[in-house]
């Protein structure tokens, strides 16, 4: 299994939660937008997924060296995957496996170009990785590990979060699954037609959770990682052109674009969280929720409804709404209750409870979130906590708000929102003080 490197480690080899003050930007942009693509273009050349990885690891750490001395090149996306092409000839002329440097020129040739023109050289390749990393014969939680680790370059402890999972057992997930696609030798392919859908399940769930992980980050300086927003809903639009006739696939496409059309009101000038009910919502993206609506609508017409469909009604609702006030709460629980009932979840009855409380009052809904069903599962999780901080306080139970705060707050590793909660403690100690 190759070392797991990335711009900026801490020197004792864990994430530093300052990296961003201490990487060279252009570096840690780069890897973030171009790190899945470089892997995709080497992973087929270099014979697997641990030699594609060990190689763009390699012309990172180049990177690090050279840019800040010689400032970023013109092309960095091509630059990484030359450098990594030569970091894997290199590591085979050692080797003295001659034949195989010898079969790299000609893709490498190929693909410089391309890329070059238009910086789409490796569309196809991209599916290519993310429905191998999705193979059925993966268990679906390492399918999700895999392609969040080759796609979106997140490191172990990132995905460990996104997936509400230790480190160790995220670690050996990765390692297992790599194996078994070397072992197994699953090719590295878009799967026939009849293939797909057993497939699209793990595919979905992806590109959901690279969505998330930039709408929220888990990490970092600030609360959007915009590159990975990005990223997903770009391979969201390349699935929905490659099955058009699949309403879940349209339906994760609405939701990611409904979502990223409230990104800019997210985030204060400041760069502290701002909640949906005290968004400004003249800065809503409204040609994105215009596209995101439609998408529901068509996904919808199809009449086949799954969990994506049902979270991008309850989105376009939100978006549709001209003011907190005007929001058809009573839909949303009603959306919430059918998908509860078609995919169960804690985090999904977490969210009925939120739109509950908007209903029914603040102790209907914390009677929800109390229950051991949602808050054993959801013990490590941040947003369930806020959620219920935000319920006590509204109910005037200070005492209990403050202690999910700070509760919240230790589970947090992002500063935006480390910022929102001890704003909100201090509101809260504030208003007890001067009561």
């Amino acid at each position: 299994m190759p070392r797991e490197r990335r711009p900026g480690p801490a020197p004792n080899g864990q994430p530093d939660p300052d990296r961003s003050r201490r990487v060279p930007t252009g570096v840690e942009s780069v890897f973030r937008e171009e790190y899945g693509r470089a892997i995709a273009a080497l992973v087929r050349p270099l014979g697997g997924l641990d030699a594609a990885e060990e190689a763009v690891q390699d012309a990172f750490a180049v990177a690090l060296e050279r840019w800040p001395r010689d400032g970023v090149p013109p092309n960095p996306a091509g630059w990484i995957v030359t450098t990594a092409r030569r970091a894997a000839i290199d590591r085979w002329r050692r080797d003295r496996v001659r034949a195989a440097k010898q079969a790299l020129v000609p893709f490498h040739d190929a693909y410089e170009q391309e890329f070059a023109v238009n910086g789409e050289g490796v569309s196809d390749e991209r599916l290519r990785l993310i429905f191998t990393c999705c193979h059925p014969a993966l268990h679906l939680d390492a399918r999700v590990a895999l392609t969040l680790r080759m796609l979106g370059g997140l490191t172990t402890p990132e995905i460990a979060r996104a997936l509400l999972v230790p480190e160790p057992t995220l670690a050996q997930r990765l390692a297992r699954a790599k194996r078994k696609i070397r072992d197994a030798r699953i090719a590295y392919e878009i799967p026939p037609d009849h293939a797909v859908p057993e497939r699209l399940t793990g595919v979905l769930a992806v590109l959901y959770l690279v969505f998330n992980e930039g709408y929220a980050a888990s990490t970092g300086a600030l609360p959007i990682r915009r590159e990975l927003c990005a990223e997903a809903i770009r391979l969201g639009r390349a699935l929905a052109g490659f099955m058009p006739d699949e309403p879940e696939v349209l339906g994760l496409l609405a939701l990611m674009v409904l979502q990223q059309a409230r990104a800019r009101a997210r985030v204060a000038a400041d760069g502290r969280v701002v909640l949906l009910p005290e968004q400004d919502r003249s800065l809503w993206d409204r040609e994105r929720i215009a596209e995101g609506c439609a998408l529901v609508e068509q996904a919808l017409r199809m009449r086949r409804h799954g969990p994506y469909q049902l979270q991008a009604a309850i989105a376009a609702i939100h978006a549709q709404a001209a003011s907190p006030d005007e929001t058809d709460w009573a839909e949303i629980v009603q959306l919430y209750e059918l998908l509860n009932a078609l995919s169960p979840s804690p985090v999904v009855e977490m969210n009925r409870a939120i739109a509950v409380a908007m209903v029914d009052g603040p102790a209907a809904g914390l009677a929800i979130l109390d229950r051991s069903d949602v808050a054993e599962p959801l013990g490590e999780y941040r947003w369930f906590h806020s959620a219920r901080a935000d319920l006590l306080r509204r109910l005037g139970r200070a005492e209990g708000a403050a202690a999910a705060y700070r509760r919240a707050l230790a589970l947090s590793d992002n500063r935006a929102e480390r910022a929102f909660l001890a704003g909100r403690l201090r509101e809260l100690r504030d208003a007890v003080g001067s009561a």
